[in-house]
């Protein structure tokens, strides 16, 4: 994924804003990483109902995402989102999106995300043309990059709610988020200064897992696993950049 794939000339792209909303913010006034995906997702899907490439034909599963945050949201109160196909691979496809806050909050996000059939069943990508022109013929990888976590068992217990499921019957992608934020304060990494985000999801998690949050901080950055029974569903890392 690479979050200096720029604004398309040519081909579609779409775009929203979004009111930050109190419960979009922590106690200083940020806007949370959980908040911004949650923007993310709702302006991706926004676009997909727009072009028919959204439920129930059409089903997305994300993959991998990757957050540069290069300017924090700190006193904006509204964003300018901006989404566009940034790849194209056989079962999966790229989605960037570009944010802009209105006192100077900077972020580009990429993602990779797999679409499956109204089977549930990853599904090739045929007559992509509506989102293909912005590729610029780019192609998209599926491979994880993230190390696990060295420990794969006890650590912080991270219990679920009914309120974390989604249509999909999945934890949702902005939940994994909140766990995030929630072991950022004494990680070494200060989300009021420039930060890279990324998450991988490697296996669903269902409500009824018994989740433990592993975390290490190794220095450089914060790592935090997802693990239930000693399996490592998702992966994050969080580092700083300046």
């Amino acid at each position: 994924m690479d979050t200096r794939i720029p604004l398309p000339p040519q081909g579609r792209t779409f775009g929203s804003r979004c009111r930050v909303r109190l419960s979009d913010m922590d106690a200083g006034g940020r806007l949370r990483l959980d908040a911004v995906a949650r923007y993310l997702q709702d302006v991706a899907g926004d676009d997909v109902d727009e072009t028919g490439w959204g439920a129930p034909e059409h089903l997305w599963v994300i993959r991998r995402v990757l957050m540069d945050v290069g300017v924090p949201f700190l006193r904006d109160r509204e964003v300018e989102v901006v989404t566009w196909c940034s790849g194209l691979g056989a079962v999966a496809a790229g989605r960037r999106w570009s944010l802009r806050g209105d006192a100077g909050g900077r972020a580009e996000v990429d993602s990779v995300w797999i679409h499956l059939g109204s089977d549930g069943a990853p599904a090739r990508l045929v007559d992509f043309g509506v989102y293909a022109e912005a590729t610029a013929g780019r192609h998209v990888s599926t491979r994880f990059e993230l190390a696990e976590p060295a420990a794969t068992t006890g650590g912080l217990s991270w219990p679920l709610r009914p309120t974390d499921i989604d249509l999909l019957d999945h934890v949702n992608n902005a939940v994994y988020w909140q766990a995030v934020e929630h072991c950022l304060p004494g990680s070494g990494v200060d989300p009021r200064r420039p930060l890279r985000a990324q998450l991988e999801y490697r296996q669903p998690l269902d409500l009824g897992d018994d989740v433990a949050l592993v975390v290490g901080h190794d220095g450089s950055g914060l790592d935090v696993g997802f693990a239930v029974a000693g399996a490592v569903k998702a992966v994050a890392r969080v580092e700083q950049t300046s």
